[in-house]
C-alpha cells in the first residue's frame, strides 16, 4: 500500500511591535500520483514564503529551502509538483511554509527619499524617541511624533494601503501590549512598507486596498498598545522572512531646514 503525508506548519508574521496572520492559503491538489502545491495570496502586497521540506521516495520541482514571492491577491500560484520517484514503494513528504509580508528581495529600495512629516500642514510637533530609543526603539530607524490623540495623521509617502488595525482601545507600558497596536501599513511604489502606529479607536479613514497620496488623512492618532502616552510611531522597512526587519533611515522636508533632515530626538520640526 502506498502511503502519502502531508505536513502543514504555518508560521505567521511577527515583530516586536505587531503580530498580525496573513491571508495566505495553502493547499494541495493531485492528477493521479503527481501532487501540486498552490498558495493563493489574499493580501493587498505581496508575501514571501520559505518553503523546506523532507521527503522518502518523492521529488520535488521545488528545492528545499527555497525562497519563493507570491504576488499581491493571487490565485492558485503554484510553489511545487511532487512526484514519486518509484511509484512501487511507499512516499512520505514533510513541508514547512514560513511567510512574511512584502518581497523580502526587493532591489529598488529609493533610499534618497524625501518625505513628508505625518501630520498637518503649518503645525509642529516633537521627535520625543527617535532612532535607537531607549523605551522601544531598540535597534530600530524608528520615530515617534508628539501627536496628541484625536489629532491628524497623513500619509507620508504616497502607496497603497495593505493593513488596518483599529479595534483595540487598550494600552500599557510593556512590551506585552503590542498586540493592541492599531495601526496602518501602507506599501511603497520600491517594495518598503511604512507603518503609522498607535492609532485611537476606530482611529483610520482608510480600508486596505486603497490607493493614498503624500499628505492624505489617513486616521487619528491615539495612545493604544505598547504606550507610554499619546504619539504617532512610524518607521519605513522591509521585512526578513524570520520575521525581523530591515529598518531604513527616512530623511523629511521641513520647515526648519531647506534642505531635506534626518529627524533628531528631541528637536520640534513644522510641517510645509
Amino acid at each position: 500500500m502506498r502511503k502519502i503525508f502531508f505536513i502543514l506548519l504555518a508560521v505567521f508574521y511577527t515583530t516586536s511591535f505587531a503580530q498580525d496572520s496573513i491571508n495566505l492559503k495553502i493547499y494541495r491538489e493531485n492528477i493521479g500520483k503527481t501532487y501540486y502545491l498552490y498558495a493563493d495570496n489574499e493580501e493587498f502586497a505581496p508575501v514571501s514564503v520559505e518553503y523546506t521540506f523532507t521527503s522518502e521516495n518523492m521529488s520535488s520541482s521545488l528545492a528545499d529551502k527555497s525562497l519563493l514571492i507570491i504576488p499581491a491577491a493571487k490565485k492558485r500560484h503554484q510553489i511545487t509538483e511532487l512526484k514519486p520517484i518509484d511509484p512501487n514503494m511507499g512516499t512520505k513528504f514533510n513541508y514547512d511554509v514560513y511567510f512574511v509580508l512584502g518581497d523580502v528581495n526587493t532591489t529598488a529600495v529609493k533610499h534618497d527619499f524625501v518625505y513628508s512629516l505625518p501630520f498637518e500642514k503649518n503645525k509642529k510637533h516633537q521627535i520625543y524617541q527617535g532612532y535607537n530609543g531607549s523605551f522601544s526603539h531598540h535597534n530600530s530607524f524608528s520615530l515617534d511624533f508628539s501627536l496628541k490623540e484625536g489629532e491628524k495623521v497623513n500619509a507620508a509617502r504616497g502607496g497603497k494601503v495593505v493593513s488596518v488595525i483599529t479595534g483595540n482601545s487598550k494600552n500599557c507600558q510593556t512590551k506585552e501590549c503590542a498586540k493592541y497596536n492599531n495601526r496602518i501599513v501602507i506599501l511603497h511604489d520600491d517594495g518598503t512598507l511604512a507603518e503609522y502606529v498607535h492609532l485611537k479607536y476606530c482611529g483610520s479613514v482608510v480600508k486596505s486596498g486603497e490607493d493614498v497620496a503624500t499628505g492624505q488623512l489617513i486616521g487619528y492618532s491615539g495612545n493604544t498598545g505598547w504606550s507610554k502616552g499619546p504619539h504617532l510611531h512610524f518607521s519605513v522597512y522591509i521585512n526578513n522572512i524570520d520575521g525581523t526587519r530591515k529598518y531604513l533611515k527616512t530623511k523629511f522636508k521641513v520647515a526648519e531646514s531647506s534642505t531635506p533632515v534626518y529627524l533628531s530626538e528631541k528637536h520640534t520640526y513644522t510641517n510645509l
